[in-house]
């Protein structure tokens, strides 16, 4: 029998997530995930989305195709939405409704990227972006994050170095995996930058609404029409819902529509009612953002305080003011990688920072999802942390 016929040389740039690799050893019921960005399945009101469901069931329209950009009574609903988050009109052809937030990110980067293609991140970056823009072939360049988000005044002296990106990737709000956001003076400079540069700045935002203390700084959307902003309502609905969108300029919509038509036609017509109903029942809405709110908040105050206590000064981690994730930086030399295979051993599992590095290895660094554990449960994964952690040191 002759060899199979090669894939296509694209297919190279591709490598299962880190965190997906993780799921095999997480689903264990031994195991306490601290590695998921998962949100709390019990905190998902089920009985609301029935009743939405069922009003959407009640017409044909809900079993039937839908446009290709999404349904759209969604569509206005989100165009609405984001208009008064940015604080300017955004018309429902600036929206496209997408298969979550992912599919926006890979629409996109097939619409505004050639290979070669110079893109630049934040480090450490979401996985999913890493994927999506490799796929694409781009020359990735990062830029390091600090308290304040991305240092967008290192992304200045790039640009004065002659470096020409064609987009430039951040996770605005309670960023994933760093936990920072994004300062309200830097958001309004990658904003300047992007006009007086002329490059596109995707604003990934899926968790811009779970904020614990104070809502999150204006979208960088608001200050330039260079800005295109994803969001989802995985992270605050359902995640089987499936339903993300992307808000911008309308050339950029209708090229990314006709793509999509090449990659699946339409999304599904009975979700996107049921979403369009959830988020305009503005009484239910705010009632259940502030459960979620309330009980992630005391999580990850749960999370920190453990950290802090069991670790003192050998590690230094972000402050959490919203999202879903703290980051843990090692200052006594831990090998994260290492960290895992004893931490597994004693019964939790967390992501090691080399899954999110760009050129930074991130060897001391982890990233701890709070969303699905109970304060007891927390407080005992980070006991088996620190047992894993003082086996390492001990060898």
């Amino acid at each position: 029998m002759s060899a199979l016929p090669a894939l296509a040389r694209r297919t190279g740039n591709n490598s299962s997530s880190a965190i997906r690799d993780l799921l095999t050893i997480t689903s264990q019921p031994d195991i306490i995930s601290l590695a998921g960005g998962l949100p709390d399945p019990e905190l998902i009101d089920r009985d609301r989305i029935a009743v939405a469901a069922k009003n959407a069931l009640g017409s044909l329209g809900a079993v039937q195709y839908t446009e290709t950009n999404g349904w759209p009574g969604l569509k206005a609903v989100l165009a609405q939405r984001e208009s008064v988050l940015c604080g300017r009109t955004i018309a429902p052809d600036e929206i496209v409704v997408t298969h979550g937030s992912q599919q926006a990110l890979s629409l996109l980067a097939q619409v505004l990227l050639d290979p070669g293609a110079v893109v630049v991140v934040e480090d450490p970056a979401y996985t999913g972006a890493l994927q999506v823009f490799r796929n694409a072939e781009a020359q990735i360049r990062a830029l390091p994050l600090d308290a304040d988000g991305m240092r967008v005044e290192l992304l200045a002296e790039l640009l004065r170095d002659g470096v020409r990106p064609t987009v430039v990737h951040t996770v605005s709000n309670f960023h994933n995996p760093g936990g920072v956001t994004l300062a309200p003076r830097r958001r309004q400079r990658l904003a300047q930058l992007a006009q007086q540069y002329g490059f596109w700045v995707i604003e990934d935002d899926p968790y811009g609404e779970i904020w614990f203390d104070a809502p999150a700084p204006a979208p960088v959307a608001t200050y330039s029409d260079h800005v295109i902003r994803l969001s989802s309502a995985s992270k605050t609905v359902a995640p089987a819902l499936r339903t993300g969108w992307l808000a911008g300029p309308s050339k950029v919509c209708r090229a990314v529509e006709l793509l999509k038509q090449s990659a699946d036609l339409c999304g599904s017509a009975l979700t996107h009612q049921i979403t369009a109903e959830v988020l305009t029942d503005t009484d239910w809405l705010a009632a259940h953002l502030t459960r979620v709110r309330a009980a992630y908040g005391e999580r990850a105050k749960v999370l920190c305080g453990a950290i802090d206590a069991t670790f003192g000064g050998a590690v230094h981690r972000t402050d959490v003011a919203g999202g879903m994730f703290c980051w843990v930086d090692f200052c006594d030399g831990t090998d994260t990688t290492a960290l895992l295979a004893a931490a597994v051993d004693e019964g939790v599992a967390f992501v090691p920072g080399s899954a999110f590095a760009v050129h930074d290895d991130l060897r001391n660094s982890m990233r701890l999802c709070f969303t699905t554990g109970s304060a007891p449960v927390l407080e005992e994964a980070v006991e088996r942390l620190a047992r894993a952690h003082a086996r390492l040191r001990r060898r």
